[in-house]
């Protein structure tokens, strides 16, 4: 009796090993919190191509745009926790989000396993061509001579540019004031046209302006600096004593998620990353793959968090 017990022990064990590893059986679908076209989506399009061939299953992309993010990543933690409904979002949703508005249907690492990063993509703080400070120093100290009289742009309130900006004022002492646009063409164009005087944006968007000579990259605003403007420093070597600010994409998946499927999913999008024609599509938005185990995205969003949490709170910012 005994040795059927234990054959019957080993069979089950044997049997659940052999499921485990079938993972994935089925497709698999990736929410993105945002309308078809943008950025994020178009990176994660990229991704789950190539996905795709590593898992040997469809990846479907399925877009929930709306309310900066929230539908779509709420959506995606009321998902069953079996591996087959992946979220992947970007920093304004998942470390932004949870400190800009007060009732907010989700919490970034209660409601979800940290599964993979992706990529980062710096902010560059731009200046017109013919702004009279010509280096961040310069810049800091013409502000500080004219306290409250020049404006900064941003794509609106408390997306990743205005934040950043936020962020150089608290650590600077700087006081210029916010003029938010809807999206970063009308608050470039401002800028251009002389509303303004500085923004952080990202490199896509200022690339053509600065290629044309209406625009002057002054600093980075992630601190390892980016190969796009590679003679461009970034902010913390320029004084700004650890300034470090990025926007980012990750992968998490609904709480109780097996960890032996987020391993597999994590060794496989890290195979995908480390893809040379990947990375290339990265380099044309001026991204970088951000390769990761999941306990090391659980302790980058947990950094994000308290950053992001810190210059709302400083800045009393609010939710339009």
């Amino acid at each position: 009796m005994k040795l059927i017990r234990s054959m019957a022990f080993a069979l089950m064990a044997l049997c659940g090993s052999a499921a485990a590893a079938a993972y994935p059986e089925k497709p698999i679908k990736v929410v993105v919190p945002f309308p078809a076209g943008q950025t994020t989506d178009i990176l994660s399009r990229a991704v789950a191509d190539e996905l795709t061939k590593v898992l040997d299953q469809p990846i479907i992309v399925d877009n929930k745009g709306g309310a900066g993010g929230i539908i779509g990543v709420e959506a995606a933690k009321r998902t069953a926790p079996d591996g087959y409904t992946v979220l992947i979002a970007s920093s304004g949703p998942l470390a932004i989000n949870p400190s800009l508005y007060p009732n907010i249907p989700y919490d970034t690492l209660q409601d979800f396993e940290p599964v993979a990063m992706i990529i980062d993509v710096p902010q560059f703080l731009v200046t017109r061509s013919d702004f009279p400070a010509k280096t961040l120093p310069e810049l800091i100290e013409y502000v500080k001579s004219r306290p409250g009289e020049l404006n900064y742009a941003s794509g609106g309130v408390g997306l990743t540019n205005h934040l950043t900006m936020e962020m150089l004022k608290n650590r600077t002492g700087m006081d210029v004031r916010h003029i938010p646009y809807r999206g970063a063409t009308a608050a470039l164009t401002g800028l251009i046209g002389g509303d303004t005087e500085m923004m952080f944006e990202s490199g896509p968007a200022i690339m053509p302006h600065v290629e044309a000579g209406r625009l002057r990259v002054l600093a980075v605003g992630s601190r390892k600096g980016s190969p796009v403007f590679p003679e461009v420093k970034s902010v913390h070597e320029l004084g700004v004593e650890g300034f470090d600010a990025a926007t980012w994409m990750a992968v998490m998946v609904p709480k109780g998620t097996p960890k032996d499927v987020i391993d597999t999913l994590n060794a496989a999008i890290n195979k995908v990353l480390a893809l040379p024609s990947l990375q290339e599509h990265f380099a044309r938005l001026t991204a970088t793959a951000h390769i990761a185990t999941p306990e090391e995205t659980r302790q980058f969003l947990e950094k994000e968090l308290a950053l992001w949490k810190d210059t709302i709170v400083k800045g009393n910012i609010r939710a339009e």
